[in-house]
């Protein structure tokens, strides 16, 4: 039976599954390196049983190789026929998950300064794989893809036109994340699926993303991943005038700026103590309680652009590390979204179930699975009879 890996590369971790190749794959084993550098640890859950080791692995490629070593204790004799790689940024020309070419590599790296906290890691993840498994078919599945084809109006800024030509323009991420909402939806409630959805996705990243048809119509994100929400270390939505500001008066270097809005602020900005919700959650710090107030007015806040971009709504879908797990936060969220139908029922809110409103208009918790979305992808590559090129394999992994 051919084996597939699914890899998600980050700067600070790298979550991998392997599945049997099939129409539906199924899962064999899942797991990550996380905290990638001195305290990097190994997770490994197979059939439920989940383990943890600390690991050498300073680097991406670094945990790659631990992946790969546990691997090959646990499945002795293993091989690999397709990895799919989660690359956040595909531009304005990538909407389908492509096989990993040289050429469309470098078109790829091209993008590195429009997500300068993804990309780079993700194709170091895909180089690594390379020269890991140089028989393996490579395949790249994008963030961006789920929301090409928005209204041009949706996806401009009000600058000079010539701008939107160069690729200045609204992308939107986390769209492994919304496909795969979007189709469980489309098989519990296909009738749901033909309406109109505001769909959050909150975790360490957070975004909201309209889905008319399921199909996505608007995105909080927008030309990079620090638009919108506020996140665990990144600001979300900012006037850009404070960035102006920071340069001019204060006489910051543009990368220091970059730094503090990616790693220095959202949740742990705001909070000093944790870009962490269960701890702020935790906390009695007014601190930790004013980080929250803020997350919970701008998702509010959002909520209802979402759904003036729908105009209307039929069901919030919650999804993501925080929206599947923080039944208070959902709860805060949707409080005072009565207007819109939206009225959330306590006891199921509390147990995550799939249902959790008692409006006109559904509240729903559906866990994502992006692994699943990547996994699905290799397989379609394989059976199309994708092939490994060889100039390429011998090029990136030298």
């Amino acid at each position: 039976m051919r084996r597939i890996l699914t890899l998600n590369t980050g700067s600070s971790s790298l979550k991998f599954g392997l599945y049997e190749d099939a129409a539906e794959p199924v899962m064999l084993l899942n797991g990550q390196v996380d905290k990638i550098g001195a305290d990097a640890r190994l997770i490994l859950d197979m059939d439920g049983v989940k383990s943890k080791q600390v690991v050498p692995a300073t680097t991406p490629a670094e945990a790659l190789d631990q992946v790969i070593t546990a691997l090959r204790m646990n499945m002795p004799g293993l091989s690999i026929a397709g990895i799919g790689h989660r690359i956040v940024h595909g531009g304005p020309d990538f909407a389908d998950p492509m096989v990993l070419t040289a050429e469309v590599l470098a078109q790829l790296e091209e993008f590195a300064p429009l997500a300068p906290l993804h990309q780079p890691h993700n194709l170091a993840g895909v180089v690594a794989a390379q020269a890991a498994f140089p028989e393996a078919v490579q395949v790249g599945c994008f963030d961006t893809a789920f929301h090409r084809g928005h209204p041009w109006a949706n996806d401009t800024f009000a600058i000079p036109r010539r701008f939107y030509d160069e690729g200045v323009r609204r992308y939107g991420f986390h769209g492994l994340s919304y496909e795969y909402v979007t189709g469980v939806i489309e098989k519990l409630h296909p009738e749901l699926h033909k309406g109109r959805m505001v769909i959050a996705h909150l975790g360490n990243g957070a975004s909201m993303c309209a889905v008319r048809g399921g199909k996505s119509v608007g995105s909080t994100m927008g030309f990079s991943a620090l638009d919108g929400l506020p996140m665990g270390t990144r600001c979300g939505q900012i006037d850009p005038g404070v960035l102006l500001y920071f340069i001019d008066q204060q006489g910051m270097d543009p990368q220091d700026v970059l730094r503090m809005l990616y790693k220095e602020s959202g949740l742990l900005g705001l909070s000093g103590i944790s870009s962490d919700m269960r701890k702020l959650l935790s906390s009695d710090a007014p601190e930790a309680a004013e980080a929250i107030d803020y997350y919970v007015f701008r998702a509010r806040r959002e909520v209802g652009a979402m759904t003036a971009v729908l105009g209307g709504i039929d069901a919030l879908v919650f999804c993501g590390g925080i929206g599947e797990n923080a039944a208070p936060i959902r709860e805060r969220i949707v409080e005072g979204l009565g207007y819109l139908g939206l009225v959330v029922d306590d006891a199921a809110n509390a147990e995550n179930a799939l249902d959790i409103g008692t409006g006109a208009a559904r509240v729903m918790v559906v866990p994502t699975d992006e692994e699943r979305i990547i996994a699905r992808a290799v397989h379609h590559a394989l059976a199309s009879g994708a092939k490994v090129n060889p100039v390429h394999a011998q090029t990136r992994s030298a």
